[in-house]
C-alpha cells in the first residue's frame, strides 16, 4: 500500500492568533529595544569576559572590563590596572572619567556593528582608563534616546560607576 501525505492547513483562526503573537512581539521589540545590545530599557546579558568586581589585589592580570551591568557600582582595583568601559549602544555618550589624575584616559569612542535597523543604536561606545594613582573617580556616560523615537527615563539615561584606586 503506497504511503499518503495528509497535509494539515491551519485555520484562519489560528493563523490570526499567529499573526497576532508575531506582531505583539515585534512591537515588544521596537518599545524595549531588541537592538544588538541594549538600545532600550533592558541591559543586554553581559559579554563573558566582563566583570563588575574589583580587581585582585596587587596589579591586575588583565583589564577590568566593566558593561552596563556594573552601572551604581564601586569598583576597586590597584594602581596599573587598565579599566575598560562598553556600553552596548551607539545612543551611549563615550564614558568620560571625573579625575584624569585617578583615572588617566587611554582611549575611547563610538563604534557600530554590522547592519542595523532605524532606530536600533546598534554598536558599542567604549573607553579606557589606566588607574594612575591612589583615590576615587566616576565613571560616567549619558543618553537621551532608548530606541527609535523613545526617550529615556532619567534611571536609563545615566551611566556611572565609581572607581576606588588603590596603590
Amino acid at each position: 500500500m503506497p504511503h499518503s501525505t495528509v497535509r494539515h492547513r491551519p485555520s484562519r483562526r489560528a493563523l490570526r492568533t499567529g499573526l497576532a503573537a508575531v506582531t505583539a512581539a515585534a512591537a515588544t521589540c521596537v518599545l524595549g529595544g531588541c537592538s544588538t545590545g541594549p538600545a532600550g530599557p533592558q541591559p543586554s546579558p553581559p559579554p563573558s569576559n566582563s566583570r563588575a568586581t574589583s580587581a585582585p589585589t596587587g596589579r591586575a592580570s588583565g583589564p577590568v572590563v566593566l558593561d552596563e551591568q556594573a552601572r551604581g557600582t564601586t569598583v576597586r582595583v590597584a594602581t596599573g590596572t587598565l579599566i575598560v568601559v562598553r556600553l552596548h549602544s551607539t545612543y551611549w555618550s563615550t564614558p568620560a572619567g571625573s579625575n584624569p589624575h585617578v583615572l588617566a584616559p587611554s582611549g575611547g569612542g563610538t563604534t557600530s556593528t554590522g547592519t542595523c535597523p532605524p532606530g536600533g543604536g546598534c554598536g558599542v561606545s567604549s573607553a579606557q582608563f589606566t588607574a594612575h594613582r591612589p583615590g576615587t573617580a566616576h565613571v560616567t556616560a549619558q543618553r537621551n534616546s532608548c530606541g527609535e523615537a523613545m526617550r529615556c527615563s532619567p534611571s536609563q539615561g545615566r551611566y556611572e560607576v565609581t572607581v576606588m584606586v588603590t596603590k
